[in-house]
């Protein structure tokens, strides 16, 4: 009896439903591992069952991710959305990112280098030896550290002893109270004047006692840094925020770090997407604030009044009135002696970004923004940290530090790979050629500026290289130009090297190192033409409040009126990966990358301005990353905190408003702009405070200042119109510089004082080598930006020269530029570059120094160190004395007090000076002895290095044999 045909439906018993489809199920997987063995088949089975229990098979041929990859792409299906295809070309992406590390790294260890091309051993070349110099770097900063250590040891020490000493004499006053009780209860009171006088000194001694006690004990109890007390912000003991509203909150900082400081934030009545509210008034202090005056840019204003705290304050470090400068390590340790430094500083937080301003009541307000109006809040949290300390520059590092561990959306400068121009003199198009700029000019501006001796090693193309056009439907006075493609206008076509000609050029027969290319973070300045593949849109910025009180011409601006193309933001990191791919493809070895801040007043419908320059930098970021190994990236027009608390990899930024060629009233502006500014910016990334002209006016006022930056350093002379006796005070033969290790910063005395307005203020800013430091001071009174007309303007004076002082300790981190930390008394030898005078200044002794509008000043200023006490020997190295920053070139310094000789490494060549207190009996330079001059009235020693040292010893090994005449 045959079986009876079964009808295929739904079986409605459970039982035997379940039992029907185990069966089948385990024959459909045998009959699917059949027909692979039999027929060679790709077979793959997925089967779920109705408890959404999963089975599954897929031949060992192919797995099933490849499997259906095949069906997609065969049956012209789409499997997975377009967000999952982007995960999986981002994974490959990385994939081939990692290989290529991993490539990069072998070569780096000497392994696989037999198929590279000169260029490319050259390459590796470079990163080893940027690698050696970062170790050194490190080895360095692993010393200072150490030192500082030390220092703190000794003043430890000295502050036990001294407590110790005090118990131990307050023990003996005791016991002598004790036998001077039992002397008088056996023998009765004595009242002879000399034991009535001892009775009395006992006495004084036993009452202070109890204040020492009283002291100790207050230091052994532990009381919160920050706290806040009948409705006042007090830090340290110290009030620095008086009349707190009630809808103010507070956060401690302790769970971003051991870190002493608090959040801020508010509480408000509606949900909105803009928010004001005061956080009281400013107590018994004066403040410094870096401020946008622009969309772009930030400058520095000074006061004492919460009413003159401007619009847009992006960072805010006030000064207790109370304390001294005279007792910088306190007495017996006691901050309450010394001055308080308090750091403010407006946070972004989730979708809204924050600044401050005073109001007329003298009330700080903290202000909110997203950028779009359906992103809404009524309440924040952590919109704004303060932090306070005794140091100003410490205290702001600290801060910044506490903010990364919250955020952790930023790195702070030290934390990046620093690219290789910042070491190198360079050139830009820009103020040579603008956005006319050709192939033809470039080479020849780089011809023109190698013929000297001073050869620039980066080039940056500035605007006008690229494919842009205007709206052709919309006939304007003055259009807006839209990008059109990734690759060079027509101006850098070359056959079909497209920039790859010019970038060749540079390289090969003029002997750069670098080349640098210009672009909008948007493009370009009118974003990119709708309509191309990246799927631009037209937005029209949306200007803040605040910045457009400060800069009125935003109303009437181009880009506000015409609008800007912005790239879809989904699509923006393969815009900018397609981008740099194909300079990097042409030999370009990075990018500056122009107009940042404009992203913030794009953020409409987008989730709001913080968002959107938060995807933008991340691929920014990514990019950069991938296509330029030597990070070879530079922030411009980027001074507003959405962008700077959101970027991980840009390891420089344009640290103020242009150098305007042709604006008298810019010079003296820019260069206290630069100074204030890199407060702040410093610590994010390093400072590149412009291009300037060697043929100008104010060359010499800038190229000084560049010199002391501890940033890049290049010029933007038209080809043929150079100052080679300039240059030569900035860059050696090789085209390297002698590049300060830290961003250049206000004296401490300086900080809080305007020497842009107040008419009797000289601007000072120091810097660090690895054992000398700089100072430069600057008349930069005059002109400043006006706060009623909302731009910069000339205004009088009392007087055309201003007298002021200096001294060693002016820099701030001068002890640690000494090799003797523990017996460095705190002598310094000061050298004047300009009038080549050399002066010995002991500790906290002033120097004074007058200068008129636009004069300025450099000093090299070195540790003394004492080699023999008794003979009066001493000695302090000054480096290349005729270049801005001569201490630069000692990269190496190592006392032999027994053998009565120093050592020292020294880079580059030209004049070298050093001070010593006696006649040195001998010089040598690579072991062989050379003529030197020595002046018996002032101990400066000079001897000139002739020639560069040899590419294989990269130093040159002087040493300097001292003898005492009075032997």
């Amino acid at each position: 009896m045959g079986r009876g045909k079964i009808e295929i439906k739904r079986i409605e018993n459970v039982n035997n439903r379940v039992v029907t489809f185990s069966k089948r199920r385990n024959g459909l997987v045998k009959k699917a591992k059949e027909i692979t063995v039999l027929c060679d088949a790709k077979v793959a089975v997925i089967v779920f069952a109705s408890n959404g229990k999963m089975t599954d098979y897929c031949c060992p041929s192919m797995d099933l991710g490849a499997m259906l990859d095949q069906y997609q792409k065969l049956s012209g299906k789409k499997l997975w959305d377009a967000k999952h295809e982007n995960l999986n070309n981002e994974i490959d992406m990385i994939k081939k990112e990692n290989d290529s590390l991993q490539l990069e790294l072998r070569h780096l260890k000497g392994e696989d280098i037999q198929s590279l091309n000169l260029k490319n051993l050259m390459a590796v070349e470079h990163g080893v030896e940027h690698g050696l110099d970062k170790v050194r770097d490190h080895q360095m900063e692993f010393l200072m550290t150490k030192r500082r250590n030390e220092k703190m040891m000794v003043v430890e020490n000295r502050q036990l002893s001294f407590q110790l000493q005090q118990q131990e004499m307050a023990i003996a006053s005791n016991a002598r109270g004790m036998m001077m009780r039992d002397h008088d209860a056996q023998f009765g009171h004595c009242s002879s004047p000399s034991r009535r006088f001892h009775f009395h000194s006992q006495k004084r001694s036993e009452a202070a006692s109890p204040l020492k006690r009283s002291y100790i004990e207050e230091e052994m109890t532990i009381k919160p840094a920050v706290r806040i007390s009948d409705g006042n912000l007090i830090i340290k003991n110290r009030t620095i925020l008086t009349g707190l509203p009630d809808n103010v909150i507070t956060t401690s900082a302790s769970e971003a770090g051991p870190v002493e400081g608090v959040f801020v934030g508010a509480v408000f009545d509606t949900e909105q997407s803009n928010h004001i509210v005061p956080i009281g008034k400013l107590h018994d202090s004066r403040f410094m604030s870096c401020f946008r005056f622009k969309l772009w840019w930030m400058a520095q204003r000074m006061g004492e009044l919460g009413r003159d705290i401007p619009l847009e304050t992006q960072f805010l470090l006030t000064e207790s009135n109370d304390g001294s400068h005279l007792e910088p390590d306190g007495v017996d340790g006691d901050e309450t002696n010394q001055k308080l430094y308090t750091v403010f500083l407006p946070l972004i937080e989730g979708s809204f970004r924050s600044c401050l301003q005073g109001n007329v009541n003298d009330e700080v307000e903290l202000c909110l923004e997203s950028g779009d109006a359906d992103t809404k809040t009524s309440s924040c949290t952590h919109s704004l940290y303060i932090h306070a300390g005794t140091d100003p520059f410490k205290t702001i590092t600290d801060a910044i530090h506490a903010v990364k561990l919250h955020l952790k959306s930023f790195r702070q400068r030290h934390e990046k790979k620093l690219p290789g121009i910042v070491d190198y003199f360079g050139w830009c198009t820009w103020d040579a050629f603008y956005q006319e700029v050709t192939q033809e000019g470039v080479e020849e501006g780089l011809k023109s500026l190698t013929a000297g001796d001073t050869p620039p090693k980066f080039v940056i193309i500035d605007d006008g290289w690229q494919s842009v056009e205007n709206d052709d439907d919309n006939p304007v006075e003055n259009p807006v130009f839209r990008l059109t493609g990734i690759k060079e206008n027509a101006k850098f076509k070359n056959k079909d090297d497209g920039i790859k000609n010019i970038v060749d050029i540079a390289k090969q027969k003029h002997g750069l190192k670098y080349v640098y290319v210009w672009h909008a973070i948007t493009g370009y300045w009118g974003g990119v033409r709708p309509g191309e593949e990246y799927g631009s849109s037209m937005k029209y910025p949306m200007v803040s409040k605040g910045v457009v009180e400060n800069e009125p011409t935003w109303k009437t601006d181009v880009m506000a009126v015409q609008g800007l193309g912005l790239v879809n933001p989904k699509n923006v990191y393969r815009f900018y990966n397609e981008l740099h791919s194909y300079l990097a493809a042409a030999g370009v070895d990075g990018v500056k990358v122009d107009v940042q801040c404009i992203l913030e007043t794009l953020g409409g419908g987008l989730g709001g301005r913080v968002e959107l320059t938060r995807q933008y930098h991340q691929a920014l970021d990514s990019s950069v990353a991938k296509n330029f190994p030597d990070n070879g990236c530079i922030a411009c027009m980027s001074h507003n905190t959405d962008a700077l608390y959101c970027s991980k990899q840009a390891a420089v930024i344009r640290a103020s408003d242009d150098f305007y060629p042709r604006d008298p009233v810019s010079h003296t502006i820019h260069i206290a702009s630069v100074a204030y500014n890199s407060v702040f910016l410093g610590e994010f990334m390093v400072p590149d405070w412009d291009m300037f002209h060697s043929v100008h006016p104010a060359a010499e006022y800038h190229a000084s200042a560049r010199a002391i930056s501890g940033g890049p350093i290049y010029v933007s002379d038209a080809p043929g119109k150079h100052n080679f006796d300039l240059l030569r005070k900035l860059v050696l033969p090789d085209g390297s510089i002698l590049r300060a290790r830290l961003p250049g910063r206000p004296t401490r005395d300086c900080l809080f004082t305007d020497p842009a307005r107040d008419g009797v203020s000289l601007l000072k800013m120091w810097n660090m080598n690895k054992y000398t430091g700089v100072l430069g001071v600057y008349n930069c009174q005059g002109a400043a930006w006006s706060s009623t007309e909302r731009k910069n303007i000339f205004h009088q004076t009392k007087t055309d020269c201003i007298t002021g002082s200096i001294r060693g300790r002016d820099v701030h981190l001068i002890s640690e530029a000494s090799t003797d930390l523990a017996t460095w008394n705190g002598d310094c030898a000061v050298y004047s570059q300009s009038r080549g005078e050399l002066s010995v200044m002991p500790y906290n002794v002033s120097l004074p120094i007058s200068l008129k509008i636009r004069e300025h000043e450099i000093f090299t200023v070195s540790p003394i160190c004492h080699l023999a006490t008794t003979d009066g020997v001493s000695f302090a190295p000054l480096g290349l004395v005729n270049m801005y920053n001569s201490g630069g070139a000692i990269e190496g310094l190592r006392y032999d007090a027994e053998k009565m000789k120093v050592v020292m490494e020294v880079k580059g060549c030209g004049k070298f000076g050093a001070y010593s207190s006696v006649k040195p009996s001998r010089c040598l330079v690579e072991s062989s002895e050379i003529a030197f001059e020595y002046d018996v009235s002032s101990g400066l020693v000079t001897f000139e290095l002739e020639k560069m040292p040899s590419e294989a010893k990269r130093l040159h090994v002087v040493e300097v044999q001292l003898w005492n005449l009075s032997l």
